[in-house]
């Protein structure tokens, strides 16, 4: 995705204005309309807007906007996860309304959702890791396969969401594809591309296949994709938890806890623990640990890529990399000997 430069984040404050959501169809009947800026990572800016409809009642919306192709696309990748999240837990996410580009502004586009007032704080582990549980437990791989039926993004990133039988297959896949995303966005990483085969083709099946074989077999579950305390906070006028920016995929359902596991993510000992209490750890119970580091690591390669210039994301990747290697360095193949 392009990131906004200054000049054409300062250009999208000066354009977007009434005039131009008057093009929007859901604010064409509205008495009155006001905008106000709502927060602005690198590669979107983020509104509210007021309005009164033609009844005299108050609505509030919120918009995100991003420019280029690949803007668009992480707009559309986000209503659709919205989307398929709102479809199966309902108030646990906005409620999206659609995206679209503006006719008005060449090459820019929006994503449109209900404005929540959010309390700054992570959402106590009971409830809000039930709902968790629920989205996964509750959700069905329209082809009962892995994947998702469009790009979705990390933040900039935008994840390999092809289709694939197996869950490891695609994990596989997803991790070259950050690994890669890496190289381009944060230069040479020569211990990582020292270590990188060993870990696809020991570590990995390793950890993953025992789920797919002998009898066992996981279902695909949505995750939102990007669970962290980032995107996870309370609705002050409910008090309910609320989660959002999801980049989703139908994923093993114990991926989403990865981002729970580093500590700058907030997520005590106390939301894993909430979560199994609805869903058990998958069998073998023995390797969750180590499968839980496995997918922190993609979670900390997508920090890495996101922000380069930050070291400790990579050097956390390497420290977890040479453990599982030194760990399990015959691979499944020893695995299997083992069960003989």
């Amino acid at each position: 995705m392009e990131r906004l430069s200054n000049l054409t984040a300062a250009k999208l404050k000066a354009t977007i204005d009434v005039d131009i959501l008057s093009e929007i169809p859901l604010f064409q009947q509205a008495q009155t309309i006001e905008i106000t800026s709502h927060g602005s990572p690198n590669w979107a800016r983020s509104y509210r807007i007021d309005t009164k409809n033609k009844e005299g009642v108050d609505e509030t919306y919120f918009m995100k906007v991003s420019v280029g192709d690949q803007g668009r696309e992480a707009l559309k990748g986000e209503l659709e996860s919205t989307s398929q999240i709102h479809n199966v837990v309902g108030n646990f996410t906005p409620k999206p309304i659609g995206c679209d580009s503006f006719k008005a502004l060449p090459n820019a586009h929006y994503y449109l959702c209900t404005f929540y007032d959010l309390a700054e704080e992570l959402p106590e582990p009971t409830e809000f890791c039930a709902k968790v549980a629920a989205l996964h437990a509750n959700s069905k791989s329209p082809n009962g396969k892995f994947g998702f039926h469009v790009v979705t993004y990390n933040g900039d990133l935008p994840q390999e969401n092809g289709y694939t039988d197996t869950w490891e297959e695609f994990f596989v896949n997803g991790f070259k594809h950050v690994l890669n995303l890496n190289i381009q966005r944060g230069g040479p990483w020569e211990e990582m591309e020292r270590l990188k085969p060993d870990m696809l083709s020991k570590v990995i099946p390793r950890l993953l296949r025992p789920m797919e074989t002998g009898g066992r077999s996981i279902r695909p579950s949505l995750v939102h994709g990007d669970l962290w305390c980032g995107n996870a906070a309370v609705d002050m006028r409910t008090n309910l938890p609320l989660i959002y920016d999801p980049s989703s995929f139908y994923a093993h359902n114990e991926y989403e806890l990865g981002n729970w596991r580093p500590e700058r993510n907030k997520f005590s000992r106390s939301y894993f623990t909430a979560y199994h209490s609805h869903i058990p750890k998958s069998a073998p119970e023995g390797d969750y640990d180590d499968r839980n580091a496995l997918y922190s690591m993609r979670f900390n390669l997508q920090a890495a890529a996101l922000f380069p210039k930050v070291t400790s994301f990579r050097e956390s990747v390497i420290t977890d990399m040479k453990r599982l290697i030194a760990k399990y360095p015959g691979g499944y193949e020893q695995y299997e000997k083992s069960l003989a």
